[in-house]
């Protein structure tokens, strides 16, 4: 009888295990610093707030790094849960369920603090050469405005530095992109500029869940639900100021 107790109780440890391993998530991202990026703490902003409200929500994950077109593939497919980073468009809906909103994009002017220059709306910046990564989409009336005057370069930091500089006016950036970036640089371009008040746009981040994974519904519910309690009791912003946010 013991050792049919034994028995017993490995094959129940077993299947649980077993189980548990099933229901682990697989969370897909690109590196896009400081929300998903493998060689940051927790993987990132974003990829540190999605684990912890799934977690909170009875969700273990593990996350794998990959290229853009392949994470939204691999969600597609249904070989990966959850895409860490994602925008809203109808497109992907054939893919994912989309969760609320988690953080927000604002994509922002950047000037030297010395500068005048106001901004509501593009037209009055047509008289300003602004410094813009090269093969960046900004928005689309940005992108597709010929009288703004766009100074291609490599990244943000030489955009930012040339504005330091005062070879450009202007450059843009995410704000939470340009605020890693520009921690990272010295003290003298870092004190030289500032951000415009109103954003050129605004794009909120959500995850989504494969519509290939059969829980997809109660994985997006449990993760709003633990967003909502952690902006609550204050984890949420305790990560945010974590990651330098």
């Amino acid at each position: 009888m013991p050792r049919l107790h034994r028995a017993s109780a490995l094959i129940v440890l077993l299947w649980l295990t077993q189980g548990a391993a099933a229901e682990k998530l697989r969370l897909v991202a690109d590196a896009w610093p400081p929300f998903t990026d493998a060689t940051l703490v927790n993987g990132g902003l974003a990829t540190d707030i999605v684990t912890t409200a799934l977690a909170r929500a009875g969700y273990a994950s593990d996350f794998e790094q990959v290229p853009w077109a392949r994470a939204l593939l691999g969600v597609g497919e249904g070989r990966y849960d959850v895409l860490v980073n994602a925008w809203y468009t109808a497109d992907r809906t054939k893919l994912g369920q989309f969760s609320g909103e988690y953080l927000v994009n604002r994509v922002r002017f950047l000037k030297r603090k010395d500068s005048p220059i106001e901004y509501n709306n593009l037209q009055q910046l047509h008289t300003y050469p602004i410094a813009i990564v090269r093969g960046y989409a900004y928005s689309p009336e940005f992108d597709d405005d010929a009288s703004l005057q766009k100074v291609p370069v490599h990244n943000f930091s030489m955009a930012v530095r040339m504005v330091a500089a005062d070879r450009v006016k202007l450059t843009l950036e995410d704000e939470y992109v340009a605020r890693y970036y520009l921690a990272r640089e010295s003290s003298k371009v870092r004190n030289a500029v500032e951000f415009l008040p109103k954003p050129l746009s605004e794009n909120s981040l959500h995850i989504l869940v494969s519509l290939k994974n059969p829980q997809h519904e109660q994985i997006v519910a449990g993760f709003d639900r633990e967003i909502a309690e952690m902006k609550a009791d204050g984890s949420y912003q305790r990560l945010m100021k974590q990651h330098g946010m």
